[in-house]
C-alpha cells in the first residue's frame, strides 16, 4: 500500500462538475493498493498517517499532528501510484490491485481513519476526478507499507 500525503491549506475533488468532497487545512491523501495488501496493512498505514507530526509548531518545526492542527483528510483513490515505468514509454499498472479488492480496502482504510477521530472526505473510487489543492509548505510525504 502506498499513500502520498500532501499537507494542504485546502483541497477539493470535483466529479462531473460538482464538488464531491472538500477540506480546509489537513491532508490530501493519494491512496494506492497492490497485491498482498490487506486490512492489517491498511490499518497500520492509517495509524501511521494519523500519528504523523508534520504541521509546524510555534518555532516552525514539524511537531504538530493533524489533531493539533484541527485538520481533516481528503482521501483519493490512486491506482497510478503503482505505475511501473521501467520499460517503454507507457506505464504498466499490473502491480495495482484489482478494482473490486482495492475498492473494499480503500473503504476500509478510510473507515480506519474515521475511527481515529478524523473527518474524512473522499472522491468516488474509479471515477474520473478533478482534484485541486493548495499545498502548505509545500510538504509532501511518501508512505509505503513495505517500509513500515
Amino acid at each position: 500500500m502506498r499513500v502520498l500525503i500532501q499537507r494542504v491549506l485546502k483541497a477539493d475533488v470535483t466529479i462531473d462538475g460538482k464538488v464531491h468532497g472538500e477540506i480546509g487545512r489537513g491532508y490530501l491523501l493519494l491512496v494506492g493498493f497492490t497485491a498482498g495488501d490487506d486490512e492489517d496493512i491498511a490499518a497500520k498505514v492509517a495509524k501511521k498517517v494519523s500519528e504523523l507530526r508534520i504541521f509546524d509548531d510555534e518555532d516552525g518545526k514539524m511537531n504538530k499532528s493533524i489533531y493539533d492542527a484541527e485538520g481533516a483528510v481528503l482521501s483519493i483513490s490512486q491506482f497510478t501510484l503503482y505505475g511501473d515505468v521501467r520499460r517503454g514509454r507507457r506505464p504498466s499498472f499490473t502491480n495495482a490491485m484489482s478494482f473490486a479488492e482495492a475498492t473494499e480496502l480503500y473503504d476500509y482504510f478510510n473507515e480506519e481513519l474515521r475511527k481515529r477521530n478524523l473527518r474524512v472526505e473522499t472522491g468516488i473510487f474509479g471515477a474520473e476526478m478533478k482534484v485541486s489543492l493548495i499545498n502548505d509548505g509545500p510538504v509532501t510525504i511518501w508512505v509505503d507499507s513495505k517500509e513500515l
